[in-house]
């Protein structure tokens, strides 16, 4: 009888090379899809509030079509634990909050983040075809263009750094930009503010009441002149 040869088999499965040439791969692959997963929902974040930003317009012109003025905005800090008039409109204040219970608008950004509401005084009574608007709009803090200029109001969402906004409990995030930067023109309560695209120190969205956009509606509605 002839012996038996006795071939040796290979064991199946991968070498611990063959395993970290798979993970190395996989981790890659991975890492490749999740940046564009997270700008993803960055832009829809960006896209959200936009759309809640003009819902905002919308609802101050209406409100001024019915009362024939602007709102005062609402107070942005509690006063003493949960506050009763959360939303509302204040009237001692030029700038604040947007009052979203009084609009009936979405208190917050896609952020989490109140929105800061500024309005021209003269508009928070009944006004006229010559009533002025004392916002301005530039393209930066320091050196910059005018945008728009004797604006009734401004509404500003305060981006997805939320610097100087306020959360829904009444604290303002820190630190507030400083005054003199673009993003600390938007959160520095004076008449001006900034706009322009995003760029690493500014990520806020802006938008404003035009006058000659109300003044035609409030014309249209039979409310002026």
């Amino acid at each position: 009888m002839k012996p038996i040869l006795m071939i040796p088999c290979r064991a199946s499965g991968f070498t611990l090379v063959e395993m970290a040439i798979v993970l190395m791969i996989v981790g890659l692959l991975l890492g490749g899809m999740l940046v564009p997963l997270s700008a993803q929902m960055e832009q829809r974040n960006i896209s959200d509030t936009r759309k809640t930003l003009d819902e905002i317009q919308q609802a101050l012109i209406g409100y001024a079509l019915i009362n024939g003025s602007l709102p005062h905005p609402a107070r942005a800090t509690l006063v003493t634990g949960v506050d009763a008039n959360a939303g509302l409109v204040d009237n001692t204040l030029t700038t604040g909050v947007v009052p979203w219970a009084t609009l009936g608008t979405s208190e917050t950004d896609a952020w989490g983040r109140r929105f800061t509401y500024s309005v021209t005084n003269s508009f928070t009574t009944p006004f006229t075809l010559n009533t002025n608007g004392t916002l301005n709009v530039k393209s930066a803090a320091s050196g910059g263009s005018t945008v728009a200029t004797n604006i009734p109001a401004v509404i500003v969402s305060h981006g997805k750094n939320g610097l100087g906004a306020y959360t829904p409990d009444g604290q303002q995030i820190l630190p507030v930009p400083v005054a003199t930067t673009d993003e600390g023109e938007n959160t520095n309560a004076n008449n001006t503010f900034v706009s322009h695209d995003f760029g690493p120190t500014f990520d806020d969205l802006v938008v404003w009441i035009s006058p000659n956009i109300l003044f035609n509606r409030m014309v249209a509605a039979g409310k002026l002149p």
